[in-house]
This record gives C-alpha cells, sequence and structure tokens, in this order.
C-alpha cells in the first residue's frame, strides 16, 4: 500500500462561528491543479468546474428538499470549512486492474441546519454529495441537482424510450445514443446516465452518480438554457404484476425516505482531453462504499465464462434427443463447458414457472451433480418479482443444491424500492455464497465493489437486441466503451457466430446474426468489461468454428491492468489488458473500415508470441472471413491494423 496522506485544515477560525448568509466562494483544486471547484455559498449554493481556463461546469445550483419545508442548500449558515488531501490506493479483486488509486482533494462544508456538502477533485474528474446529520427518517421530496453548460454543447443521450405499464421511470435501460446539441433535446424527456457532453477542443465530460444504494437514480432532463438537470423516480405506493414485470401503478409525492444520519449518491463529472481516458476511468469504484464481504473470504466469488443457453434458442443440432428446456440439453452444455474450461452454463428462462421458483419444470438438481462431475457450475435464471417473494428461503434451498448464482432479470427500475432491494439480494446471496448477475437493470455505480458477488450487470443495449432488428450496432459497441463503462461491468453477451455485413444481415430468432465481423465479436471479450461473461450462441456452432471458440474461451474476464490505447468515441476503440504475465488486446470499428496503429509498449520487456486474429481479405463481404497469424514481437514493435466495415482486431501475448 501506497502511503496515505491524510491533512486536515480548518479554513474559517473559532469552530462554533455561524456565518452570515452573505455569499461565500470556496475553491478546491485536483491534485495536479488542472481541475479547479469554485462554490459559492448563501441564499443558494452554486458549484462551477473550470478544467484548465475551459469551462466545464458553470455556475449551476444544487439543494435538497425535505418534506418539513426545509431546503438544503438554501439560505445558507457555515459552521465549518474543512479540507483534506487523500493519496492511496486500494484492492480490486475482481475489476480490469487489481488496485485503484484514489488521490484527491477534498472540499467539505458544514451548514447549520446539520447537513453538509463534500467536493472532490481528482486529476480526472470531480464529484460532490449532500449528506445529512439528523435525528430520526427523513423525507427527501425532490434533489435539485444542475449541470449547466457555457455553451450549447453536443450531447450524446441514451433516451428511456421504452416505457413499461405507462409509466416513465420502467424502462430497460437500454438505448442507442442520440447525438444532440443541448437546445434540440425535447422537454420532459428522460435520459438515463450515463451522459456524455462533447466541450469541444477534444474535452469530453461524462456525467454519472456513484455510490447509489437506498436512493432513486439520477435521470437528465433539458431545462432552460444549455442546462441538464436530474429528475428521480418517486416512491411505489401501488406495485403489480405484469408479466414478467414487477410494475408501479401509482408513485408517492417524494422521492425517498432515509435515515437521517444518511450520506446522498454521489453527482459525478469526469473529464478527459483525449477519447481514450474514459476507457480507463475508476471513478465509480473509487466513490463506491468498500467491500462488505471480508476480503478474506472471497474465494467462493469466482469470475469466469458462461456457457448460455437463451439467446441461440436451444438450437443445438446432430444430437439424439429433442433440444430444449431438459435434462440432456444441459448436459449437452455443460460437456461443451467443460471441453472448452468454461466455469459455468446458466439455466435461462423457463425452467420454472416465472414468478414462483419453487414450482420447477426441470430436474435442476440433476443438472447441478452433472455440473459438479465435470467442474461445472450452474446459474439459475429468475425474474425480479420471484427471487423478492422470498429471497432467504430460496437462497437457502437452491444454495444447499449447489447451485452457484442467479441471474436476476426484469427489475426495470431504479426507484428507491428497486435500488434497495438490489443490495439487500445480494447481502443474502452473499450470506448463502451466491453470486448474482443483475439483467433488466439500471447501470451499477460501484455496487459492485461494495458487494464483490455482484458479478455482472446490464444495463446496456447488447447482443440480445440481434434477435430483433436494430440499426447500426457497431455503432453503439464502440461508443459504450467511453460512456456506458464507466458506471461499471456490462452484461452484453459477445459470442455472436452467424455474423453479417450492413446488408446481408437481419433479424432471425432461433439463429441470430450479428452485425459486423466475426474479428468484431472476438474483441469484444477483451474490450467489454465483464467478471461473468457469456458464451451467446449455441455449442453446435462454437464446436464448428473451434478456432474462434479456443480463443474467446480462453481470454480472462479480470485483469491485473488495463490500458485505453487508442480510440474516438462512436467511431473505433482499442484496449490491452495483462492477466498475470500475458497480454490481450482488442479493437474495434464502426461501418467505416478503418487502418490504425496498435502500438505494442505496454508490452515489458523480452520477446512475446502474438496469436492474432484479424479481418480477413473478404471480411466486406462475408463477415465470418478472418485470418490467425502468430507472430513474435516485443514492446518496441507498431502493428498495423486494416478493419473492415463492423470490423475488429484482437490478440493474445505470451512472454515467452
Amino acid at each position: 500500500m501506497k502511503a496515505r496522506i491524510l491533512l486536515l485544515l480548518f479554513i474559517l477560525s473559532p469552530l462554533c462561528a455561524v456565518f452570515a448568509q452573505s455569499a461565500k466562494t470556496y475553491l478546491v483544486k485536483s491534485p495536479d491543479g488542472k481541475i479547479n471547484i469554485a462554490v459559492n455559498a448563501g441564499a443558494s449554493v452554486n458549484w462551477s468546474v473550470k478544467y484548465g481556463d475551459k469551462d466545464v461546469i458553470v455556475p449551476s445550483e444544487i439543494s435538497v428538499t425535505l418534506d418539513n419545508g426545509e431546503v438544503l442548500g438554501k439560505n445558507t449558515a457555515i459552521k465549518k470549512i474543512s479540507q483534506h488531501t487523500l493519496a492511496d490506493d486500494f484492492a480490486t479483486p475482481f475489476y480490469k486492474k487489481d488496485r485503484v488509486k484514489d488521490t484527491f482533494n477534498q472540499l467539505t462544508i458544514l451548514f447549520k441546519g446539520d447537513y453538509g456538502l463534500n467536493f472532490r477533485a481528482y486529476n480526472d474528474g470531480v464529484a460532490y454529495q449532500f449528506f445529512m446529520e439528523k435525528k430520526g427518517e427523513v423525507t427527501v421530496v425532490n434533489e435539485e441537482a444542475n449541470f449547466n453548460f457555457k455553451d450549447d454543447d453536443k450531447v450524446f443521450l441514451p433516451f428511456a424510450n421504452d416505457y413499461r405499464n405507462k409509466d416513465k421511470f420502467n424502462n430497460s435501460f437500454e438505448a442507442h445514443y442520440d447525438r444532440l446539441n443541448i437546445s434540440a433535446v425535447k422537454k420532459d424527456t428522460l435520459a438515463f446516465l450515463p451522459v456524455l457532453v462533447d466541450l469541444g477542443d477534444a474535452v469530453k465530460a461524462v456525467i454519472l452518480e456513484a455510490d447509489l444504494q437506498n436512493y432513486p437514480g439520477m435521470y437528465l432532463t433539458p431545462g432552460g438554457g444549455n442546462n441538464l438537470h436530474g429528475v428521480f423516480a418517486p416512491v411505489p405506493t401501488e406495485e403489480f404484476v405484469s408479466r414478467l414485470n414487477y410494475a408501479v401503478k401509482s408513485r408517492a409525492n417524494y422521492i425517498a425516505k432515509i435515515s437521517g444520519m444518511s450520506a446522498l449518491p454521489w453527482r459525478v463529472v469526469t473529464i478527459s482531453n483525449e477519447d481514450r481516458q474514459l476507457a480507463d476511468n475508476d471513478m465509480v469504484q473509487r466513490l463506491a462504499e468498500p467491500s462488505k464481504i471480508d476480503e478474506a473470504d472471497l474465494s467462493w466469488i469466482k469470475p469466469g465464462k458462461v456457457a448460455w443457453d437463451w439467446w441461440n434458442d436451444w438450437n443445438i443440432s446432430h444430437v439424439d434427443f429433442k433440444a430444449g428446456i431438459n435434462v440432456p440439453t444441459y448436459k449437452y452444455y455443460i460437456d461443451f463447458a467443460a471441453a472448452n474450461k468454461l466455469e459455468y452454463i446458466i439455466i435461462d428462462e423457463g425452467w420454472s414457472d416465472d414468478h414462483d421458483l419453487n414450482i420447477s419444470k426441470l430436474d435442476v438438481q440433476a443438472i447441478v451433480d452433472y455440473g459438479k462431475q465435470k467442474n461445472v457450475g450452474v446459474i439459475l435464471w429468475s425474474t425480479w418479482h420471484a427471487i423478492i417473494r422470498d429471497t432467504e428461503g430460496l437462497f437457502a434451498k437452491f444454495a444447499q443444491m449447489g447451485v452457484k448464482g442467479f441471474k436476476i432479470d426484469f427489475i426495470d427500475r431504479d426507484d428507491q424500492k428497486a435500488v434497495f432491494s438490489l443490495y439487500e439480494i445480494a447481502a443474502l446471496a452473499a450470506k448463502h455464497h451466491l453470486m448474482v448477475d443483475y439483467h433488466g437493470m439500471y447501470k451499477p455505480s460501484g455496487m459492485e465493489r461494495t458487494w464483490p458477488n455482484i458479478i455482472n450487470a446490464e444495463g446496456v443495449k447488447g447482443l440480445e437486441n440481434m434477435k430483433w432488428g436494430v440499426p447500426n450496432q457497431p455503432e453503439y459497441d464502440v461508443t459504450i466503451p467511453f460512456v456506458r463503462m464507466m458506471a461499471g461491468p456490462m452484461d452484453y453477451t459477445p459470442g455472436g457466430m452467424r455474423n453479417a455485413t450492413k446488408d446481408a444481415w437481419r433479424p432471425v430468432n432461433a439463429n441470430p446474426m450479428t452485425q459486423g465481423t466475426r474479428c468484431h465479436q472476438m474483441a469484444m471479450y477483451t474490450i467489454f468489461e465483464a467478471p461473468l461473461q457469456m458464451l451467446a450462441d449455441n455449442p453446435t456452432i462454437y464446436m464448428k468454428e473451434q478456432e474462434s471458440t479456443d480463443f474467446i474461451a480462453a481470454v480472462p474476464t479480470t485483469f491485473n491492468q488495463t490500458v485505453a490505447l487508442d480510440g474516438s468515441v462512436g467511431d473505433f476503440v482499442s484496449i490491452a489488458r495483462r492477466h498475470g504475465n500475458t497480454w490481450f488486446a482488442g479493437a474495434m470499428t464502426n461501418w467505416d473500415a478503418r487502418d490504425i496503429t496498435i502500438d505494442l509498449s505496454f508490452l515489458g520487456p523480452g520477446t512475446y508470441k502474438a496469436t492474432i486474429f484479424e479481418d480477413g481479405q473478404n471480411a466486406n463481404k462475408d463477415a465470418t472471413d478472418y485470418t490467425r497469424k502468430v507472430i513474435t514481437v516485443t514492446a518496441k514493435d507498431k502493428l498495423p491494423i486494416k478493419m473492415a466495415s463492423g470490423g475488429g482486431w484482437t490478440g493474445r501475448f505470451d512472454k515467452e
């Protein structure tokens, strides 16, 4: 561990003094001095951020309204100001690197009325957080979180556009990005986080939140001028089952009931002057609550890969049984997983009643027992509603059977009840040594640091959408590493082997195709963060494409080091990651064919055997076309890369 430095500076002298409402401005700078937060506190509290001479956030008012009429951040009287500096790092056992640096300067303002604000400046962004020191329970009616910009900047917005049960706060958190100037964003639309703002001059800001635990998630909507501001789902008062959803019929006139000693989630703005910096940012990890599971008791949490059934529609062939949701099919998936050294299979939708997991349509115990013989674990799918009916009882039952975890689906909400529920589920799962993959949910926002048994999360428009039909997925694929992935891991579920060009692709359910080349899919295993990563296609086609399968099956799902090599949001991305002494690298492009260079300076000393998959000469006509080659390289080499339309490139570098 690096030396920990904690410096407390009490700027205002007598601590008992309470200052008048005349506005005062307080500053806190990043450790490198390039980022400056200014906080103006008086009749209201405004914050602003500069990166060098560039305005990132211009003065923006923030406050919290309670049901007793008190507004935290209005008519302020300051009791105490303090600053401290931290230079530290911490272990991250299931992440894209094994340690995260945590270095910042913090300004804390304590106000009369038993509340305060923390402002942190890092070298790559800023964050603020309200906290309270009140007795009893408080009811939060609303939070005012404003992000004002100097100019009419272009923003990348994923809109909540598939409202379910006529409730705008009930949605799947899956959307391609609309690229709009702030002035063009329609009133009353809701964009879910993260949201990227292009400030010009290569500077980009991403708006996030972190340590979201017992509080609703934040959406953004436009206001007057160049404004985006927070909107929060009110607390549900009446719910009902609607197919697979546990939906909301009515909501209260407040957004949260919390302890009076609570801290609200961090409001975060990361800042970069190169797009590639966004693909290796640790802000959410830093701001999340540390693990609640003893570091000495993590051995039962095992990241890995999964042979998955649902995307490929249980569509295996050349077998002597009828494929489907039955024991022979899952034994076949287990045999495939064992042969390719995959750690798990998932038994997805259909094995039980959708809302009562005690009503089983499958001999799960027989499958689990067979998996034990083959050293392959079993993960079960469930709706959120089914799990929360008896979380403790169900986890005890299935853990006793030998199930390794649950993929919990159709949450589709981030109001206070839903958010709190996911932390509660994770805690009970940990008690029974079960891992959790949250599907059908919002961005993770650091929950996987607090509960490391949360091994993945969706909140991304992943490969499943190829079954139904969406345009321009390759552009989305090279956008999310710079935006969505900043919030945490993504259950994108890559690995489709029926790859298609832009003209040839069409939606197919039972034998789904992917947009872009084979190497585009293969590169996802290095580029996309996912401690629990799927092989989405069926064993039959993977065995036909064994050369590709061998490569992706051997890519780790967690790493010791990450180096973001190059990229441009929506255009292309290239990333290298190290696991032990072996490096993995991947690159992807949008529908534009592209030539780039991979600089191998990330390699250590010595020579490496590079096993490389690249788009074939005919990949622009047949997207399954690729070339595999093995070469010897060193850190001094630079590899020229040619990617076809919707193409990709990936490599493994073994030290000789």
